[in-house]
């Protein structure tokens, strides 16, 4: 009998930071935060196989106002004007460290439906009654309707918005604030909310955000719950009173955070996507590494993250990865 096949995290051995992950006609795709110039995707038929595949620049560029510290890029495929695209949402600004100053969210339009593009430039998504710095700008769609996830610079903190969109890259209406930091997990280092994305399951929508400062070991995952009938009410999220996903000393893992989500290539299993540190000192660094796990989901329809993973731990292949059949 064929033993079952396994892989390790990370998924790269090295900078992983905001990784982002999804599963296309049979391959995996991953881009990750590199802080510079240029975004890198890869791709491989199975998870291990991401280790040593070659990066591919999927977008580079120097324009004055968008040129440095690219952050948290995502791709997502969308209905365009011209049919299903993948367009690619990531943040970045001028070169410096003002970053709450000079960071916006851009997204950027596949030419067709590979993952790996050729991409165009498309917009900057500006929010025409408040355009103001911002980062990890995301995507929600329900009942068929397009929703921007951002977390915006205030006095106060990093705090959640949702906006509705008229297409991709188009805010169409007003912001609302959803999530600020109110629980002392949040606030610890300072108060941030911020890495929003969308996790929906039988009827249900979540929004996982990170919460936390990402330089210190208590980075972690707090969750929304929508109850209500409109995304543009605020009183239709309520949040989770203790961190879904957090660090876990026993097993070398330290501030896990700004996740994703994707199925297996056959869409039976559910997987989280995450960056984390090996050290309690470790920061916002290239010393992040990206990994994942399967989690399962709680009798009252919420997800069950577990805890996370240490680093030589065998974990068995996403169901039906290419290749790696017994």
């Amino acid at each position: 009998m064929s033993q079952e096949p396994t892989f390790r995290n990370p998924l790269l051995d090295y900078a992983g930071a905001d990784p982002w992950l999804v599963v296309h006609e049979g391959n995996y795709y991953l881009i990750a935060t590199l802080g510079a110039s240029e975004l890198f995707m890869r791709k491989a038929p199975t998870l291990e196989g991401l280790k040593s595949a070659e990066p591919v620049q999927v977008w580079q560029d120097d324009t004055w106002d968008r040129c440095c510290n690219m952050w948290a890029p995502e791709i997502h495929l969308l209905d365009g004007p011209n049919g299903p695209r993948w367009y690619l949402y990531y943040t970045a600004g001028r070169k410096g460290d003002q970053f709450h100053k000079t960071q916006f969210t851009h997204v950027l339009e596949s030419e067709g439906t590979d993952p790996l593009g050729p991409y165009s430039y498309k917009a900057r998504v500006v929010d025409p009654n408040h355009d103001t710095p911002q980062l990890d700008g995301s995507i929600l769609q329900m009942d068929g309707q397009l929703y921007f996830l951002v977390s915006v610079w205030e006095p106060s903190g990093q705090n959640l918005y949702i906006a509705p969109m008229s297409d991709p890259w188009t805010i169409s209406g007003d912001r609302v604030l959803i999530s600020h930091a109110t629980y002392l997990w949040e606030q610890s280092l300072a108060n941030i909310n911020e890495g929003p994305v969308a996790l929906q399951h039988d009827g249900q929508t979540f929004i996982i955000y990170s919460a936390s400062g990402c330089w210190g070991p208590d980075y972690k995952l707090g969750m929304l719950t929508f109850i209500g009938t409109d995304p543009l009410d605020p009183a239709a999220w309520k949040k989770h009173p203790e961190p879904v996903f957090q660090r876990a000393d026993e097993n070398g893992v330290f501030g896990p955070g700004h996740n994703g989500f994707f199925k297996s290539p056959d869409g039976t299993e559910d997987w989280i996507v995450y960056h984390a540190n090996e050290s309690i000192h470790g920061g916002c660094d290239d010393h992040r590494t990206a990994r994942v796990q399967r989690f399962t989901w709680n009798e009252d329809g919420t997800p069950n993250f577990g805890t996370p993973l240490p680093l030589d731990t065998d974990i068995p292949v996403p169901s039906s990865e290419q290749g790696t059949q017994p």
